[in-house]
């Protein structure tokens, strides 16, 4: 009696992995990258803003700004490191939480400055939060009380033409991305020689 050579079992099981390895890991991260840089240029490219030829940061991470003539973020739990976002996982009976919310009443924090974000790095604030705090940019930035009127009309209209509303009018809540806001700061204090 005659054997018939037949193919190992093993056979099939190696031409199929090997097939949905090109196809799941080549072809098809290789196909949307390609769609994404294309059609989404600046969000594939990490939405990077940049300032005088350097990158600065992106769109999409928040960072930490401490000086008074700046807009302060959301407060982060990471300290607004992306390796590592997360929240500080307190509840609302804790009373480190209660501690921390106090101590950034007394800095002059209000709304959601009080609350850190669940990731640790929304860029975004609420354009109430950033409307609390131009007494104090106003303050620390136009010394002369005379111009802090016309100066305080100015940093209101950045805050005013900084709102992104909701995605596809149904998404989110209007917001201010902090970042942007301050870059529009800045050059707003350069042009007044400031």
């Amino acid at each position: 009696m005659k054997l018939s050579h037949r193919e190992p079992l093993w056979g099939p099981a190696v031409r199929i992995f090997v097939a949905l390895t090109l196809m799941t890991g080549i072809a098809y991260p290789l196909l949307i990258t390609g769609v994404a840089k294309i059609g989404f240029a600046s969000l594939a490219g990490g939405s990077l803003l940049m300032k005088e030829g350097q990158v600065i940061g992106s769109a999409w991470i928040g960072q930490k700004f401490t000086q008074s003539r700046h807009f302060w973020p959301r407060p982060s739990a990471v300290d607004y490191n992306p390796m590592s976002s997360g929240g500080s996982n307190l509840g609302p009976t804790s009373q480190d939480l209660k501690a921390a919310i106090g101590a950034r009443k007394q800095t002059g924090r209000t709304g959601d400055l009080l609350y850190a974000s669940a990731s640790g790095l929304d860029p975004h604030i609420s354009p109430r939060s950033a409307r609390d705090q131009v007494l104090r940019i106003v303050q620390e930035i136009m010394k002369d009380p005379r111009k802090q009127g016309a100066f305080s009309q100015k940093v209101t209209t950045l805050i005013e033409q900084n709102i992104e509303l909701r995605q596809w009018m149904v998404l989110g809540e209007p917001r201010v991305n902090v970042l942007k806001l301050n870059l529009a700061l800045d050059a707003l204090s350069s042009e007044e020689g400031l």
